[in-house]
């Protein structure tokens, strides 16, 4: 699944990947012919957390007027998925025509990944327990912007696995 988070509040220790409403819904409806697509919104009072942030694969920023920089949720909502309609109607006049997308892995199996690597950074004293820092976030914003297929991803979980197994035969 392909997420789009939109939020006034961006992440500030982190640069994250932005599009603005009318690249999200060009970037929605290619991603639609592969797999599931959510936009997430924050709340009216707060936009989304940090955590909720961390977990798109984007954030969509609108780019309002400056001397009143902020859109109510209704607005943002509204902004957005016009777009995201006009994009999927454009891509109506070439349906067919699309090449095949290859299929990336589904939001619970990245995270599957990421509690995977990060079990064998701390193995590994890559992570130190005390002092965490900001390692696990700005490798989720690598493996975000780079997309990795089904597959891809099955190598790297191989790979942390035959860490662990090096770890385990090298505490016997």
């Amino acid at each position: 699944m392909w997420f789009g988070g939109g939020s006034q509040r961006p992440i500030t220790y982190l640069e994250w990947p932005q599009l603005d409403p009318r690249e999200c819904g060009i970037k929605a409806i290619a991603e639609a012919a592969s797999h599931p697509v959510a936009i997430l919104f924050g709340r009216e009072s707060t936009g989304l957390t940090n955590e909720e942030l961390q977990r798109c694969h984007c954030h969509v920023y609108i780019p309002a007027n400056p001397e009143y920089s902020s859109l109510n949720l209704a607005m943002a909502v509204q902004t957005v998925s016009y777009e995201v309609r006009m994009a999927f109607l454009e891509q109506q006049k070439y349906a067919g025509q699309q090449p095949q997308v290859e299929a990336y892995p589904r939001v619970n199996e990245l995270e599957m990944f990421y509690e995977h690597l990060e079990k064998v950074a701390r193995q590994t004293r890559f992570i130190n327990k005390k002092h965490p820092g900001m390692v696990m976030a700005k490798l989720r914003r690598l493996f975000t912007r780079a997309r990795p297929e089904e597959q891809e991803l099955q190598i790297l979980r191989g790979i942390l696995s035959s860490v662990e197994k090096s770890l385990e035969y090298k505490d016997k």
